[in-house]
């Protein structure tokens, strides 16, 4: 199967830590290729999925597949394979922007059935209104291109052919709905979520969530700490 094979990272990326631990009561979804210690780290590329395929996976792959081999499948809007109630702490960083307004909406309600009463649910996602503010204050003719690159909204190039579609069905896919830290947090009330504040880097009360969060990508956006009632 593609989880056995031997995993060199991509041109360009590292392993920014080792081994998951997958009886770990501790949750990252949307996880790219960071593989934090002592947690579950799921991602729902369709990329990985195809190289958790048996046989078939390695065969398409060339055997040089691009998630390190710890790295499970996992969708957290259709939700993911994890008790309910069973989890002390679950982490997202710049995934939500990546989902439609409705499926974000249920992703975070997923995301509070997951965790045990009282515990914490800490995210990550782009500053839509610092991105309007540096358009707005942009006089540059080329602003409304950055504003468009800086949010990952729209296209630059359609994809041609079925090369083209296909590789673009299995890389990153684009933001599909931007929030500001207001509507995150209406959002996160929305799914139940109580004890809401903005949250910065290093500053969990748990020191689980030090394995799992990258100081460079809460400089790139906005950070929220909260937990489910209990």
């Amino acid at each position: 199967m593609a989880r056995n094979l031997p995993y060199h990272p991509p041109n360009g990326w590292t392993l920014l830590r080792s081994v998951s631990d997958p009886s770990s009561p501790y949750v990252q979804y949307g996880c790219g290729l960071s593989v934090a210690q002592g947690w579950r780290n799921f991602d729902g590329s369709p990329r990985l999925r195809l190289e958790k395929l048996p046989v078939l996976g390695p065969l398409l792959t060339r055997n040089r597949p691009l998630f390190p081999p710890e790295v499970e499948f996992g969708d957290i809007v259709s939700g993911l394979p994890v008790a309910e109630a069973s989890c002390k702490g679950v982490y997202c960083s710049h995934v939500l922007e990546h989902l439609c307004f409705s499926d974000c909406r249920q992703a975070l309600r997923n995301t509070w059935r997951l965790l045990e009463p009282g515990r914490t649910f800490r995210l990550v996602i782009p500053d839509l209104r610092a991105l309007v503010d540096e358009y707005v204050a942009n006089p540059s003719p080329r602003a409304a291109s950055d504003f468009m690159r800086a949010t990952s909204l729209g296209l630059e190039s359609r994809p041609r052919g079925f090369k083209g579609m296909l590789r673009s069905w299995l890389g990153n896919s684009p933001h599909l709905w931007m929030w500001d830290a207001n509507s995150m947090v209406d959002a996160l009330e929305v799914a139940g979520f109580v004890d809401i504040r903005p949250a910065a880097h290093g500053d969990a009360s748990d020191p689980m969530f030090a394995h799992v969060e990258e100081r460079i990508r809460w400089k790139e956006g906005i950070g929220f700490d909260c937990r489910r009632p209990g």
